[in-house]
This record gives C-alpha cells, sequence and structure tokens, in this order.
C-alpha cells in the first residue's frame, strides 16, 4: 500500500467507509470517466449509486436521516472520487455546502424541509454568489431582492457559475437586501430557491438559459440563473432574518475551500499515478525512462507535493470539525493544494511525451480539469489575501 495521501488516527468505521468508496472509484469511475467526459455526458448512474451508498447525506446528521460524518470524512471521500473523475466531486461538493448552510444557519422548519430530501439526493444543492461583471468581489452584487408587502420578496438579477445550475432543484443565492444596514456586508442575504430540474424557466420568475462550455470539468453543468421578478417570502430566507447572507456564504465557503482542496489532491494523486505508471513501462535509449535521473527526480517532487497537499487539507478539515476558526488554513490548504495539483498534472503530462497530448491518453483529461481548481472557491490571489491578513494578526508589530 502506498505511503502517500495517509492519514492517522482514523476509527475503523472511516477506514471501511474509504475502502468503499476506494473500490466504487476503481470499479464503477475510473473505466468509464473518459468516454463520459468526451461526450460531456451527466454521469447520471454514478450519481445513482452515490445516493445509495449515501454519500449525498455524509455530513447531514443522522436526525435527518444522513450518516452524520465529520468534515473530515466527507474530504477523505470527495478526495477519493476526485482520483477517479474530478467533475463527480464537484456534483456533490455545491450540495454538500447548501447542505452545511442550512444545517449551521437554517430555521427548524428550513432543516426538517430541507435536510431529510437532501441526505437522499432527492432534493441535490446549489448555491451562487458570482455574478457576470464580478469574480470575486461579491460587495458589488447587483442581484437584489426587494422587500413588497408582507412577507413577500421580489428577486431581479442575473447569477454566473453555477456548478449544477440545471441539475439541481434548490439554490441558495445571495442578494442584496437594502434594509438600511451599516456597510454592504450586513445589506445581503441569502434565499433558498426551489426550482425544477433542467433547463428553460424552471421556477416562476427563474431562467436557466443552458450549460456554459467549457475547456475541461465537463460532464456536471456549470450555467447562469436569471431572476425576472421572481416572488418568493420570508420562509426561504435562510436563518428567517435579512441581512446575514455574506456571512452565512463565508462560512459555507470555507468547508468548499477544504473540499476544493481535497479535489485538488485527488486529481494530482491520480495524476502521479498514472505518470509513475507510464515512466515504468516506456523506453528510451535501451531504459526504461524511470531510470534515467531526470524522470526520477520528477517522479520524487511529485510525491512530495502529492503528500504535503493532503496533510495540509487534512489540518484544515481537523480544525473545521473541531468547532475552531479555520479561514486561515483552508486558505492554505485550498491555495497550496491547487498549485500542486496543477504542478503535479503538467508533471506527469511531460513525462507522457507526445502521447500525453493525444485525446486516448487519461493524462489530456486530468490537464484541462486541473485548471478550475486554481480559481474554484476563490483565486489562489484571493486566498494569499485571506492567509497574509490572518498572519498579520499573529504577528502585529511591536513598540
Amino acid at each position: 500500500m502506498s505511503r502517500l495521501q495517509t492519514t492517522d488516527g482514523l476509527t475503523e468505521e472511516q477506514q471501511d467507509l474509504l475502502k468503499l468508496v476506494k473500490e466504487f472509484v476503481d470499479e464503477q469511475i475510473i473505466p468509464v470517466a473518459q468516454e463520459l467526459e468526451h461526450a460531456d455526458e451527466y454521469p447520471q448512474k454514478i450519481v445513482d449509486q452515490m445516493k445509495e451508498m449515501g454519500i449525498f447525506g455524509l455530513m447531514i446528521p443522522e436526525e435527518f436521516g444522513g450518516l452524520g460524518e465529520s468534515l473530515l470524512t466527507y474530504a477523505l471521500c470527495v478526495e477519493e472520487i476526485a482520483r477517479g473523475w474530478m467533475p463527480v466531486s464537484g456534483i456533490i461538493n455545491t450540495h454538500f455546502i447548501v447542505a452545511y448552510m442550512i444545517l449551521k444557519h437554517g430555521t427548524q422548519e428550513q432543516k426538517q424541509h430541507y435536510l431529510p430530501k437532501m441526505a437522499t439526493g432527492e432534493i441535490r444543492g446549489a448555491f451562487s454568489m458570482s455574478e457576470p461583471a464580478l469574480g470575486s468581489d461579491v460587495s458589488a452584487i447587483k442581484t437584489k431582492a426587494v422587500k413588497g408587502e408582507g412577507d413577500e420578496w421580489v428577486i431581479n438579477g442575473q447569477k454566473m457559475w453555477l456548478t449544477n445550475g440545471g441539475s439541481a432543484n434548490l439554490v441558495a443565492v445571495l442578494c442584496r437586501t437594502d434594509t438600511g444596514a451599516e456597510g454592504p456586508y450586513k445589506n445581503m442575504s441569502t434565499f433558498l430557491i426551489d426550482k425544477t430540474e433542467g433547463f428553460g424557466e424552471t421556477a416562476q420568475g427563474v431562467t436557466v438559459p443552458g450549460k456554459i462550455e467549457k475547456m475541461g470539468y465537463k460532464g456536471v453543468d456549470t450555467t447562469e440563473l436569471i431572476f425576472d421578478n421572481h416572488k418568493t417570502t420570508t420562509a426561504q430566507l435562510l436563518g428567517g432574518e435579512p441581512g446575514k447572507g455574506f456571512y452565512q456564504m463565508m462560512d459555507g465557503v470555507e468547508v468548499g475551500r477544504v473540499n476544493v482542496a481535497s479535489r485538488a489532491c485527488g486529481l494530482m494523486m491520480r495524476a502521479f499515478e498514472l505518470g509513475i505508471e507510464y515512466a515504468q513501462q516506456r523506453e528510451t535509449f535501451g531504459k526504461k525512462i524511470i531510470d534515467h535521473q531526470g524522470i526520477l527526480f520528477r517522479i520524487a517532487d511529485m510525491a512530495a507535493k502529492v503528500e504535503a497537499g493532503h496533510q495540509l487539507m487534512v489540518k484544515a478539515a481537523r480544525l473545521k470539525d473541531k468547532g475552531e476558526r479555520n479561514d486561515l488554513e483552508a486558505g492554505i490548504a485550498k491555495y497550496m493544494a491547487a498549485e500542486y495539483c496543477a504542478d503535479v498534472v503538467e508533471q506527469s503530462f511531460r513525462i507522457h511525451g507526445g502521447f500525453g497530448y493525444t485525446k486516448e491518453y487519461e493524462i489530456e483529461r486530468l490537464y484541462r480539469e486541473a485548471p478550475m481548481l486554481l480559481i474554484g472557491e476563490g483565486t489562489a490571489e484571493i486566498q494569499k489575501m485571506i492567509i497574509g491578513k490572518s498572519i498579520l494578526k499573529d504577528y502585529p508589530l511591536k513598540g
């Protein structure tokens, strides 16, 4: 068994679950990933199997029908799934973030209504902050919810980059709600929008135009979301009170960054596996290329980054599980794991030589998937801002 990406202190139950997920990935995902990716086909059969395994309810408490597992267990499962095909992990990532936000910030009625069905995968979640005219500048969002008579709210605006935007039937949407609070961040609220699956008008005043074509990260649908006088009520306001949306979303994104780090770890582990396997088969100048020092050095560098990224991710997940703040650790894990992943994938690509440039070889797909992790859940620059500001608090100027 490989000494890379091992995790100390796991219980027997955690080990058994991870073994089950690994077998599922090896037998059900890896053999079909290439075909599905090239066809840009939604992996419905894989999703149905994950529902049966309870993966959609991994972190949802048992009282709501889930498995009640920790963030660490969830992240380790995601790491394995991403090793098989990274977009599949994306299908459960946004779902998980929405479930987490409802669990931590929702009213009791919202928890009782959504979480049991989210645990089975009957309700599938997506979340939305970004818009066409902004990326990381959340304070500049323009999608607006205006209070009407009684409990009514009316939403207008356009959202962008929704993973699962078509396949989800629940979307957590961050909107401006100018209720007179001081500062832009206290004038934002999260609404839970029920819709049907698919494209076109999926609810009153809610349109999903279609899939956005991407260079990689195929299979999973990425969409826009357009609101045209969509009517909702205070009952669909996460937590039941306006003005808390930014902090609710940031809490969700914080655990989402651990998730992205775990996806990067899984993807680079697969790239490492492909690279070291190919290096032991390919011959040049009368010997296996692994016997050339230059290739051996690449393998060593890749292995070090695979291991380092994993341990950073594990540390961030365990801190969150303890109930401690992990913005610094999650930022470091996401930043470094994504950067390491891009580098490991490129080194594996180089080891493959010309064959790596063909669609016949799996590394070509990984080469197109890795860049998404550099920008998802906040770019490297955003992570550096988070890391830098957190570190400054620990090292104030003395005197």
